[in-house]
């Protein structure tokens, strides 16, 4: 059986292993590969496995002995599965494997803007303490989070992770989900969006991009937030309309955001969030330690196994 990885570079720069698929076929890797040249790449494998190389109704229809496709992320949009699920093709994603790490990441970028680590090891690698004649100094508001009240959008595995840290920290935490958990109770206070926006002092986003998400941090919603509230997102970009949340930190009435993810990645470099004040862009990596890359892969191949065994798991186009 022969398999194929377009674009394995991301998952495994070289630090984890292949060898959980190559004991299951003929397997060929590639780092990255063009839209061009995914149909003659597939050739004639049977096993297809992506992470953002799209596969389109032309490459299925080119494709024909194609008989399972992996992707190797949540996110399955870059595969047409209406027209595989036509053709009888299963299409697995990896569903679970980041949870911990993208809720560490969100506290991460938090913690960055109360306290701007970053940045004061910089000067103080430069000398400015050295040079400095005060015992200590910094050149930015340091923030303490207990007593405030984070708000989650989006309470599921991740929110929860999220608002556990909150609640270590001594926050309040506020959750916004259309379906409410006893699992979350036990952390959150579930509340509709609204008094979400008027009461939280720090806001994270943690919830799908559907039609009914698409832009919710807009000019209108943003206008319910407290003064000087801080917005993070390492869900998915176009939660956000750029525009408004760049005019809104320039004005001040955002005090920062912490952003894992943008409208369209790599970022552009006319994207408006780059020049705006205090926002934080991080190159959507919250997914990326070892630990997580290493649980994805050993779910992928899994997915793989239990295909093979008649029993698929994970399939998004039953």
């Amino acid at each position: 059986m022969k398999i194929v990885v377009l674009d394995g570079y991301t998952l495994n720069p070289g630090d984890i292993s292949w060898n959980g698929l190559e004991e299951l076929g003929e397997l060929k890797v590639y780092d990255r590969t063009s839209p061009e040249e995914v149909i003659t790449r597939i050739g004639d494998a049977e096993i297809v496995y992506t992470n953002k190389t799209p596969i389109t109704k032309e490459t299925l229809e080119a494709c024909n002995q194609i008989k399972f496709i992996g992707v190797l992320a949540t996110g399955y949009n870059v595969v047409d599965v209406a027209t595989a699920k036509e053709k009888g093709i299963p299409v697995a994603n990896i569903p679970t494997y980041g949870t911990d790490a993208v809720g560490q990441f969100a506290i991460a970028l938090l913690l960055e803007i109360c306290h701007h680590i970053g940045y004061h090891s910089e000067v103080v690698h430069k000398g400015e303490w050295s040079n400095n004649p005060d015992w200590c100094f910094w050149d930015y508001p340091l923030i303490e989070l207990a007593g405030k009240t984070m708000g989650v959008i989006g309470y599921g595995r991740i929110g929860q992770t999220t608002g556990r840290i909150a609640k270590a920290l001594g926050m309040k935490v506020l959750a916004n989900d259309a379906f409410e958990s006893e699992k979350g109770k036990e952390t959150a206070t579930y509340v509709d969006r609204d008094t979400l926006f008027a009461q939280s002092d720090v806001i994270a986003l943690h919830c799908p991009l559907f039609p009914e998400t698409e832009g919710m941090i807009n000019r209108e919603n943003i206008a319910k937030m407290k003064d000087g509230v801080i917005i993070l997102n390492n869900s998915r970009g176009p939660l956000i309309v750029e525009q408004d949340l760049a005019d809104a930190l320039n004005s001040g009435k955002v005090y920062a955001a912490g952003l894992d993810v943008v409208s369209t990645e790599p970022i552009k470099e006319d994207n408006v969030l780059l020049k705006a004040k205090n926002c934080f862009i991080t190159p959507h990596i919250s997914w990326a330690p070892k630990e997580s890359r290493e649980r994805l892969m050993d779910i992928a191949v899994q997915n793989l196994k239990a295909f093979q065994s008649g029993k698929p798991q994970n399939i998004i186009n039953n």
